[in-house]
């Protein structure tokens, strides 16, 4: 007759596997969190010149859209030719210059899938993680026997770190 597995062992085992077939995946969110750190600056992104042609005869208020540029503000008008931060645009021919700055194309992907919305059609996978991680969490506790030293050092070290989190959230 086969024996019954304790909670403990069937959380332990669990806690195992499931690291084990996130280690890419927790890996990839370690690294885009490092980079999304550093978005206000250009620390990763490498500088990119762009040349467009789009309609002619736009105003300053079309840009933008034409560019597909969000908040593009124009700064100065000499003659036909617009400039806005980082590039021109010239009226009469349509052209449009102008230099952007973006990730490489792997981290570029890695930040958006760690900063993925609801409408996007992987937006499940997000919160596959998020519920493993939060399994991680809690099968944490059955990791040790709750009488040995290791489960209650490991209690201090849990309460240290929930400390921590409330420190940084009020700070």
């Amino acid at each position: 007759m086969a024996r019954k597995k304790s909670t403990s062992a069937s959380m332990r085992i669990m806690h195992r596997y499931l690291g084990f077939f996130l280690v890419g995946i927790m890996a990839m969110y370690a690294l885009s969190g490092i980079v999304l750190i550093f978005r206000d600056t250009d620390i990763f992104k490498k500088t990119i010149t762009v040349e467009k042609q789009i309609a002619i005869q736009l105003d300053a208020s079309e840009i933008g859209a034409a560019l597909k540029i969000r908040r593009l503000k124009v700064d100065r008008v000499e003659g036909n030719i617009y400039h806005f931060k980082n590039g021109t645009y010239n009226a009469d021919t349509g052209e449009a210059n102008y230099t952007i700055k973006r990730l490489p194309y792997v981290l570029d992907k890695m930040t958006h899938l760690h900063k993925s919305k609801s409408a996007e059609p992987l937006f499940f996978l997000n919160i596959f993680f998020g519920l493993s991680l939060l399994f991680f969490v809690i099968s944490a506790f059955w990791m040790y026997l709750p009488k040995t030293p290791i489960f209650k050092k490991g209690l201090y070290f849990t309460l240290a770190g929930m400390l921590l989190t409330l420190i940084l959230l009020f700070i």
